[in-house]
């Protein structure tokens, strides 16, 4: 039985499309069933008091997150968004519920010893609840509390190479698209770029000292797979120097339907209902 009556969460599973409410209830179940016998560093029921919360907020129509003030690690001012529950005796699971940003490597390229490292530890010290990736590009960890900080971040750095990522008034985390290492259409190296930037400016990326949030992202083309122009302050996007080739004996089968739109990835599905 849930910790929490949720009715008008529940509302937003009843749609054709994926829903959170879904996944964070899947977390909860999990969580109190504890199959794999992880010894939890925060309270375990800390998805569902996530619910309570949120059902709260929609009830009386404001938040109830407030900010308690700058909460991090050691020699670093960035990677941790400090976040407190206004109702600590309602929802003491989430009475604390940092978030955490991880750098992603240049084109998000992951081996999966890697991410399961990952959960692992944020399963233990974390809610177990994840955004694989933020808009900032960066792995987003949901919800930790304070005493947990710096063992994660010990974790990440010392076990697993890997650093936090920007927030607040610093340089967030560069991003890049895939670029020449699996794109046709790239017309630079966008990981190499993104990764000497993101290496030259550690110390803007971890210590914040400008009056607001910058961004660089790097798109290969004008496609704009990491919306460089419309998400960041300093976009660079790769452009065709030279004249403009088109195939013409290939537009015209494409007319005359030889070839399926988008290679026949969108055919034969059942996409729900657009009204």
């Amino acid at each position: 039985m849930a910790k929490h009556a949720t009715p008008l969460l529940d509302q937003l599973e009843s749609g054709p499309w994926p829903s959170f409410v879904s996944d964070i209830k899947q977390e909860a179940a999990v969580r109190a069933k504890n199959p794999r016998g992880i010894e939890y560093q925060i309270p375990v029921d800390c998805p569902e008091d996530l619910l309570g919360v949120l059902e709260l907020s929609y009830n009386e129509n404001e938040t109830h997150w407030k900010h308690g003030g700058i909460v991090g690690v050691f020699g670093y001012g960035g990677g941790v968004i400090g976040r407190y529950c206004d109702q600590p005796e309602m929802f003491p699971g989430v009475a604390h519920f940092h978030t955490m940003r991880v750098a992603q490597p240049a084109g998000k390229f992951y081996h999966t010893k890697f991410l399961r490292d990952l959960c692992d530890i944020w399963d233990m010290r974390g809610s177990g609840l994840t955004n694989m990736h933020g808009s900032t590009g960066d792995i987003v960890l949901l919800g930790t509390q304070t005493a947990q900080l710096e063992e994660i971040f010990f974790e990440l750095t010392h076990n697993m190479n890997v650093d936090l990522g920007g927030s607040g008034s610093n340089l967030r985390t560069p991003e890049a698209c895939l670029g020449q290492s699996r794109c046709e259409y790239a017309c630079y190296n966008t990981q190499d770029m993104c990764y000497q930037l993101t290496m030259d400016y550690q110390d803007e990326l971890h210590r914040p000292a400008f009056p607001y949030k910058f961004k660089f992202k790097f798109d290969g083309c004008p496609n704009g797979c990491v919306c460089a122009m419309a998400r960041s302050d300093f976009a660079v996007v790769g452009t065709w120097k030279d004249d403009i080739k088109i195939d013409q004996e290939a537009v015209k089968a494409y007319v005359a339907g030889e070839f399926a739109p988008n290679a026949g990835a969108h055919s034969g599905r059942d996409w729900g209902k657009f009204d």
